[in-house]
Order: C-alpha cells, then sequence, then structure tokens
C-alpha cells in the first residue's frame, strides 16, 4: 500500500471518529434535554397545580341567568376572615377612623441613641404605612383596576370598596399581632417581626419550650421569598412594556436604568425607606392631584358615574343576564388582591415601627388599606369610567388605561401614565425587599451575606423580567403570595385574640383620659 492509500485511511479513520464522537455528543445532549424536561416538566406541573388550587374556582355558586359565582380558595379564605375580624372589632375601619388618621402622629418610645448619627434605629408609624404602601399600590392599582372593570363592569367598583372596608379589619389585627411579636433587629437596627415571627412564638408558647425554627414559620418564609422574586419579574416586564409602548424604549434600556436605579438603593443599608419616605407621598399625591382634575373637567358627568356603580353593583339585569357573578368577583378579588390584608406581607413592615402602642401600628396599616383600595384604585376606575365607551371598546390593559388618559389630557396623559406606572413599580419593588429583610433573617440568621444575595437574586429577577417574559415564574409568584395567605390566615384565627386585646385595652385608657 503506497503512503498515499495510508493517509487517505487514515483521514478517512479520524472523520469517521469525529463523526462518531459528534453523534454521541448530540446524543447525550438529547438525553440530557429529555431528563431536563422531565425534571423541570414534572416540577412545572406541580406549581400549575397548586397555582390552580389556590387561584381557581374551588366551589360555583349557581346563579339565575345561567352562569355562576366562582370562588376561590383565598377568597374563600379572606372574605369570612374580613368578616370575621370586622365583627369582632366593631366595625373598626368605620368606628376608629380619626384614631387611624392620628395613629401616624404616634410618637416612638425612645429618643435615637447618640453616636448613631444620620442613622434610624427605628421607623414611626407613618414610616411603617409609606413602606407598606409603596408596596400595595402598583401595577393592580392601574392595570388591575382597568382589567377589573372591564369584566365585572361599573359595579365592580363598588365591591371593591366594600371589600376594603372588611380587609381594613384584617390588616388591623395581622399589624397589631406583628408589633407585639417584634423583636430587635441586630443588622439594620430597630425592630424586626412579621409573621413568621408571630407564628413562631405561639408555637413556642404552646409548646413551652424555645426552638430554633418553626416549620410554619419557615414555610411562611421561603414562600414569601419567592414571591418577591416572582413580583419582581412582573414589574420591570411592565414598565419596560408600557416605556415601549409610550416613548418607542427598547425594553433592554429601560431594564438596565431600572436594575441600576434600584441596585443603587437596595444595596445601600437604610436607603430604602429614606427613597420612599419622598416618593411615595409624590407619587400618591401627583396621581389623585390629577384624578380630581379630570373629576371636575367632568364635574357634569359624575351623577352619572356613580349612578352606573350602584345599578351595576345590585342589578336586576345583571342578575338575570348572568353577569352578577363577574360583577361581584372582579370587584372582590381587586379589593382582596390589591390592598394585601390577609397576606402576611404589610406586617413585615408594621413590626418595625417604634410607637406608644402596637394598636397604633395596627391602625396605620388598616388605613394603608383605605389607600390603596378607596383612594388610589378609585382614581383608576373614575379615569377610565368618565371616557365614553365606544372610544375604549375592545382594548385592555395598559393599552385601555392609556387610551382613556389620552382622551383626558391629550399626549401628556398617555406620558403620564408611562410615568406613574414606573413610580409605583419601582416603589413596589423597594418595599418588597424591605418585607424581605426580616424573613431572610429568620430563614438564615443575622448574616449580611445572606441578606446581600438575595438582594442580587431580585435585582438579577428585576433584569430578567424586563427582557423576556416567563410565565412559570409569573405563576411561582402568584403561588408565593396564595401560599403566604394560607399560612398567614389560619394564625389569625388563633392569635387574633391578642390583638383584640390590645384594642379593647387602648380604647378603654382613651375613655379613661377624657374623664
Amino acid at each position: 500500500m503506497c503512503k498515499c492509500d495510508k493517509e487517505g485511511e487514515i483521514r478517512l479513520q479520524q472523520q469517521q471518529f469525529y463523526s462518531m464522537m459528534i453523534q454521541s455528543v448530540k446524543a447525550l445532549r438529547r438525553k440530557n434535554k429529555r431528563i431536563y424536561e422531565r425534571k423541570w416538566g414534572n416540577m412545572v406541573a406541580v406549581i400549575e397545580a397548586i397555582y390552580r388550587f389556590l387561584w381557581g374556582d374551588l366551589i360555583t355558586i349557581p346563579l339565575p341567568g345561567g352562569n355562576g359565582l366562582g370562588l376561590s380558595l383565598l377568597v374563600i379564605l379572606l372574605i369570612p376572615t374580613g368578616i370575621y375580624f370586622t365583627v369582632r372589632t366593631r366595625v373598626l375601619p368605620i368606628r376608629m377612623f380619626p384614631d387611624m388618621v392620628r395613629a401616624l402622629r404616634a410618637k416612638k418610645e425612645q429618643k435615637e441613641p447618640k453616636g448613631n448619627k444620620g442613622q434610624k434605629s427605628s421607623l414611626s408609624t407613618l414610616q411603617t404605612l409609606v413602606v407598606s404602601t409603596a408596596t400595595r399600590v402598583g401595577m393592580g392599582n392601574l392595570v388591575g383596576v382597568v382589567a377589573a372593570v372591564s369584566a365585572g363592569g361599573a359595579g365592580a367598583v363598588f365591591w371593591m370598596w366594600v371589600t376594603a372596608l372588611i380587609g381594613s379589619s384584617t390588616a388591623f389585627i395581622e399589624a397589631t399581632l406583628a408589633q407585639l411579636h417584634k423583636e430587635k433587629d441586630p443588622l439594620y437596627g430597630g425592630y424586626r417581626g412579621g409573621p413568621a415571627y408571630y407564628i413562631h412564638h405561639f408555637f413556642e408558647k404552646r409548646s413551652g419550650q424555645k426552638k430554633k425554627k418553626v416549620l410554619l414559620a419557615v414555610l411562611f418564609a421561603i414562600s414569601g421569598l419567592i414571591c418577591w422574586c416572582g413580583i419582581s419579574q412582573v414589574i420591570s416586564n411592565s414598565v419596560a412594556s408600557s416605556f415601549e409602548n409610550a416613548f418607542h424604549i427598547p425594553p433592554i434600556y429601560t431594564t438596565i436604568v431600572l436594575v441600576i436605579g434600584a441596585a443603587v438603593i437596595v444595596l445601600r443599608k437604610n436607603a430604602t425607606v429614606k427613597v420612599l419616605d419622598v416618593m411615595v407621598p409624590i407619587m400618591a399625591v401627583c396621581y389623585f392631584v390629577i384624578t380630581i382634575f379630570i373629576i371636575v373637567k367632568n364635574l357634569g358627568n359624575m351623577p352619572e358615574v356613580f349612578g352606573r356603580i350602584f345599578r351595576e353593583a345590585f342589578g336586576i339585569r345583571q342578575v338575570v343576564g348572568g353577569g352578577f357573578g363577574a360583577v361581584v368577583m372582579n370587584g372582590v378579588k381587586r379589593g382582596l388582591f390589591s390592598n394585601e390584608a390577609g397576606s402576611g406581607s404589610a406586617p413585615c413592615a408594621a413590626a418595625a415601627a417604634e410607637c406608644e402602642a402596637p394598636v397604633q401600628a395596627g391602625l396605620a396599616q388598616a388605613l394603608g388599606v383605605f389607600i390603596d383600595t378607596i383612594v388610589i384604585c378609585s382614581c383608576t376606575a373614575m379615569i377610565m369610567l368618565l371616557v365614553p365607551e365606544n372610544l375604549i371598546a375592545g382594548k385592555e390593559g395598559m393599552d385601555l388605561l392609556q387610551t382613556a388618559m389620552g382622551y383626558h389630557l391629550g399626549k401628556f396623559g398617555i406620558i403620564f401614565i408611562a410615568a406613574t406606572l414606573f413610580m409605583f413599580s419601582f416603589s413596589t419593588f423597594l418595599g418588597i425587599l424591605f418585607y424581605a429583610r426580616s424573613n431572610v433573617s429568620y430563614l438564615f440568621g443575622d448574616k449580611w451575606a445572606w441578606q446581600t444575595a438575595y438582594k442580587v437574586l431580585a435585582l438579577v429577577m428585576l433584569f430578567v423580567g424586563g427582557i423576556a417574559t416567563y410565565t412559570f415564574v409569573w405563576d411561582l409568584g402568584d403561588v408565593g403570595i396564595g401560599l403566604m395567605t394560607v399560612f398567614n390566615i389560619g394564625i389569625l384565627y388563633l392569635m387574633g385574640g391578642e390583638a383584640l386585646k390590645e384594642l379593647a385595652g387602648y380604647e378603654a385608657s382613651k375613655k379613661k383620659e377624657k374623664r
């Protein structure tokens, strides 16, 4: 065999070898892909099943017209709980509304420690209300309300108000419990707490011995951290989409600015509260003032708007036509999921307050429900209901809201809504990371490394959400807040008596002072 034949044969063998290796690699990749899909596909299926259990219609009440009133597990839990505590507090949201306002002026028990200049050791009730309002007021106050009114009609607004009334009582109970069971925060200064802590203390007291961790408290804390990561993605995706629609800015640029701005604030020790102290009042007042301007501009149409709200809330036409369920449930769901009463998130802020009486922190958070639902959500509803129906027919979501604002204020209205959504969403991100502090500490101890790690994870999720939509992760966020609510509501029935006892003592002391 000549030399060239040998070389040709060697080359052929090499090619066969390389081909075999390539085929082996491809086969391995296919195998790994199948394993990945099988592994994660099962996990996704489990998450989706939990999501349907929490948020899907668990039972359906038949109504005239052939339709039914679908009730999810969360609605079944939250509505009776709100009614129960509204009765037990003797309609606290109405009876003690002046006290809610006065609670914002509650003084701290102690003066700031010397040598701690520029760094507050604790927060006031007003500051904790600002933090919780920042988190409550977000995408749901804009697009969520639009969706509720679109699906349920003007009558949904009335049921949203009713839900806020009873939700305020639940918010009072959980916030007061957070105050009663707060702990010193060695990392950030001041206090910390929330459901994970009062759940832990309940089981310690029940068992009569100290516990390092309590399973139910751990599950709540994990659910919260999962939820807030999911919300981070929703925030950035919503902001990036609105800026693309309003200003034709590519999502990647909006996302980068959003992430950098958030990182500068959240990676500093106590910058979050300082920023929210300025940001939240400005954004709430601006949105309220614009809404008042629109209402005054359309003052002649307001009687008809309120007439529609009450007619469609109890309308015979809706009942007979089978649309009553949609009217009620869309209003109820928007009220429940916007003000977050019962989910256990706001108590993470309430626990940080230093005030004369635990009840004052509870009253402040009860007021927060009013601010979120009665004021902010109603503003969005009025903006929408004052637009001729033919102009917004067939539109939905942010497109519908921007069209409504364009009708009222022209191009400025479209820009204003995009800017408002940015502020609402940005403040929500800052607020949820404040909530996360106490839950991270409960799970991993007082270590800065874990605090920073979760903040970095949330920032990564914020970035990813701005450039891509992952429905699975969004569902995971909804599963997280759903599980938080389940764990929290159960313990409220067991521990609610403590908050009611504090309320009775508070009212007794007030009567004594008047004598």
